[in-house]
């Protein structure tokens, strides 16, 4: 039997394949936002397994499926046709969430530093990389059209992600640090 393999050997000259612009370079602002979104994803996936908080890990859950319609949408060229696969739906459905979890902590007079308990450590650092993703997504809207809900999405997403972390803190009586200076 033959088994799968799970290399190409096709990346091997720098170049990656997409769904809408064929052949483009991994160091293209394309594949950059590419990238952070699947880094994205991946720290999500990590912040899940470290949660004791099922309707977090839902929620998280949810988010990633909504993550892989964003990089779908970013690789493809749905942006010359109708159909985009993020929609200012995606984004009030992440407004929803943050909205809700928000009403569950207390309000934030000053800056907080990463970290507290597992879960709110690792929402925290999908957060920095959603501010990533959203800082790609910026860089390539510059030299390319893309879906005007993407930017919305990512920066409410890092949003979410840092209401998620504190409330998961708040949750395991982690009190939040804040900087000295």
């Amino acid at each position: 039997m033959d088994r799968m393999r799970y290399y190409t050997g096709r990346g091997d000259s720098g170049e990656t394949d997409t769904m809408g612009f064929g052949r483009i370079s991994k160091g293209s602002a394309l594949a950059n936002l590419l990238g952070d979104i699947d880094e994205l994803n991946s720290v999500i996936g990590i912040a899940i397994v470290n949660t004791t908080d099922s309707s977090i890990a839902g929620m998280m859950k949810t988010l990633q499926d909504k993550l892989f319609k964003a990089g779908a949408d970013a690789a493809s060229s749905t942006i010359n046709k109708k159909a985009k696969r993020i929609t200012k739906m995606d984004v009030e459905w992440i407004e929803e969430q943050a909205d809700d979890l928000s009403s569950k902590i207390p309000d934030i007079k000053k800056f907080v530093l990463p970290g507290g308990s597992i879960a709110g450590s690792y929402l925290h650092l999908a957060r920095s990389v959603a501010r990533r993703a959203e800082r790609s997504a910026a860089m390539l809207s510059k030299r390319q059209k893309i879906n005007p809900e993407l930017l919305a999405f990512l920066n409410r997403t890092s949003s979410l992600l840092f209401v998620c972390a504190l409330y998961m803190n708040k949750k395991a009586g982690a009190e939040e640090d804040h900087p000295r200076y």
